[in-house]
């Protein structure tokens, strides 16, 4: 981060501090906010010290890992449970946890403290704060925009002989691919490669089955090619969208993507697997959430010139990519609301969303991420921004854990076991999802 991307939020940062109360009222309470376990969180750690001080309150973290984080958060949250003030749930929570009365609703607090949502990236109010979808009811603060995308080993992707041979074997000049058949291309071309003595595979992507892997994976793939979770004009009608023609294309991509470029054993791989053989350089390219790429920078092996980021390439149906991230919202069992909408207020001020940004975090906030010095503050900033404006999300309704658990399976058993065809997934896929929204009353 420059130092003049934090001067410029200055400014607004000491306007909002004059028109604010103040935070520290001198009873401090001891607030506990929930997250998953990730280098985001330490980040969060690092930056929550300034509350800290400002307040009067003392910051306790409970962080849980990733395969197990919805699990163990989503329990705590159904039965009524103390534990935790604050949750950054993840962006399919939205609907559950307004409706089922797990979240505070923000809009009110929003209006009597000048925090507005005009102030943030669109995309993610649509993914991380709104329910219902396209009205104005807040339930969470954006706390931390992510979305998939892919890093390459820029430095073999520039070797001359490398570039020689690709371009004999392809016909064209090997480069950051800007369609989902080129990146096709690259990772068969790398695959199984010797590299200074050494086999590498093409890519590392999302093959996960036991939580939301697979699924968060694919997804890449069917957007692009054409897949709807439904009728655009009638909601909760599926049938000819999340099966269309383009969607099975689509789903069979990815099978073939997996089949032909991808490192033995694969076949269960997630965020960390596909972190772990990129750095130690088994893939040319990884798909994986941007929240990885500060550690990519920085990392002895990979980091610096030696990587390179780019958003998710266009398919025929267009260039979408799977939103990621999560909002900030109040835990309605909390015994200290006061002291967590305290917490809210102070994250939302643009010098703190600077510094969140500095440290890892990935802003969502328009005076960070608009300022004129963001896209050059770090390697990946410009891959970031393009690859937010072009996200979707999965289900964000109430019942999106069974509507998550027939996707992975059927995705699933289709790409990487190999059963039946890309049309009887989603044919399938269908059914599952029409059953669940009969036994919710919404067919």
């Amino acid at each position: 981060m420059k130092k003049n991307l934090l001067a410029s939020t200055a400014s607004m940062c000491l306007a909002l501090a004059v028109s604010s109360p103040v935070l520290a009222d001198g009873h401090g309470v001891d607030l506990t906010l929930c997250w998953a376990a990730w280098d985001p969180a330490n980040a969060l750690v690092e930056l929550s010290r300034d509350f800290e001080e400002q307040s009067g309150h003392n910051m306790n973290f409970e962080f849980v890992p990733w395969p197990n984080f919805a699990d163990r958060m989503l329990n705590e949250l159904n039965s009524g449970g103390g534990l935790c003030d604050l949750m950054i749930g993840d962006s399919q929570w939205i609907g559950g946890g307004a409706e089922q009365g797990h979240y505070v609703q923000l809009n009110d607090f929003f209006d009597a403290n000048g925090i507005s949502m005009d102030d943030f990236i669109p995309a993610t109010v649509t993914g991380y704060s709104e329910w219902p979808k396209g009205t104005p009811n807040y339930w969470a603060l954006p706390a931390f925009g992510d979305v998939v995308g892919w890093t390459y080993r820029r430095d073999w992707f520039e070797r001359e002989d490398i570039r020689a041979a690709f371009s004999a074997e392809y016909g064209r000049e090997l480069g950051v691919p800007q369609t989902l058949d080129e990146l096709r291309d690259i990772a068969q071309f790398f695959q199984g490669r010797e590299i200074d003595g050494t086999t590498v595979y093409g890519a590392a992507i999302y093959t996960e089955r036991g939580s939301e892997g697979i699924t968060m994976g694919v997804t890449n793939a069917l957007y692009n090619y054409g897949f709807e979770y439904e009728n655009p004009d009638q909601p909760y009608d599926l049938e000819g969208f999340v099966n269309s023609e383009g969607a099975i294309a689509g789903l069979e991509f990815y099978r073939d993507l997996y089949e032909t470029a991808t490192p033995p054993g694969s076949s269960n791989w997630y965020m960390g697997e596909n972190i772990d053989a990129y750095k130690s350089g088994q893939v040319a390219m990884q798909m994986n959430f941007a929240f990885i790429w500060p550690g990519v920078n920085a990392d002895p092996n990979v980091g610096g010139d030696r990587s390179g980021y780019f958003p998710n390439p266009a398919g025929p149906a267009g260039q979408f990519a799977q939103l990621g991230g999560q909002g900030i919202s109040v835990v309605s069992y909390s015994d200290n609301q006061d002291a967590a909408l305290e917490y809210i207020q102070w994250f939302a001020q643009p010098e703190v969303q600077a510094r969140w940004w500095e440290l890892g975090g990935y802003s969502a906030l328009n005076a960070v991420v608009e300022d004129p010095d963001f896209a050059s503050s770090q390697p990946y900033a410009q891959t970031f921004l393009d690859s937010m404006a072009i996200v979707k999300d999965f289900w964000a309704d109430p019942a999106y854990a069974e509507l998550l658990l027939a996707m992975q399976a059927r995705v699933h058993n289709y790409v990487v076991a190999g059963e039946g065809t890309a049309e009887e997934a989603l044919d399938g896929l269908v059914g599952d999802w029409v059953e669940v929204f009969e036994d919710e009353g919404k067919l």
